[in-house]
C-alpha cells in the first residue's frame, strides 16, 4: 500500500467509524500528538482517544488533500471537519447537538506502511466560538 493510499484508508475508515479498521493501520507505538494538547504514545492510548472521541463528536471529514513526501515518509492532509458535539468534553463548553464546520490539517509520519506519528491541528477558538 501507498503512503497516499495508507492515508487515504485512515480518513476512509474514520469517516466510516470503523475502529478496528481504523486502529489497523496505527504502528504499536504510534505517536499521537493532540492538538493544543499532549503527546501520547501507543495504539492502545490512541483507542481510548477515539473512544472518547465518539462518545463527545460526530464528524465527517470531507475536501479531503492528500499530499506525500518522494520517499513516502511523510505525509500531510488537509481538510474540514464537519461535526456535531454530541456529549461534554472536559473542559469545553456544554454540548447539546451543536453542528460545527472547521477546517483543520493533520501531518504523518509512515514506517513499516503504517502510521507511526499523527499530529492533528485546528483552531480551537474557531470551534469554541461555533458550539457556544
Amino acid at each position: 500500500m501507498t503512503t497516499q493510499d495508507l492515508i487515504q484508508a485512515y480518513y476512509d475508515a474514520f469517516n466510516a467509524a470503523d475502529m478496528p479498521a481504523f486502529l489497523a493501520l496505527l504502528s504499536d507505538d504510534v505517536v499521537h500528538d493532540i492538538n493544543q494538547g499532549e503527546r501520547q504514545v501507543g495504539k492502545a492510548v490512541f483507542a481510548e482517544f477515539m473512544n472518547k472521541m465518539n462518545r463527545c463528536y460526530r464528524e465527517q471529514l470531507t475536501d479531503m488533500v492528500i499530499m506525500v513526501s518522494a520517499d513516502g515518509s511523510r505525509a500531510a492532509a488537509e481538510f474540514v471537519v464537519n461535526g456535531e458535539y454530541l456529549a461534554d468534553d472536559e473542559g469545553l463548553p456544554l454540548a447539546n447537538g451543536q453542528k460545527y464546520v472547521l477546517p483543520a490539517g493533520a501531518f504523518f509520519e509512515v514506517k513499516d506502511g503504517k502510521v507511526a506519528r499523527i499530529s492533528n491541528y485546528y483552531n480551537l477558538n474557531d470551534w469554541v466560538a461555533q458550539v457556544c
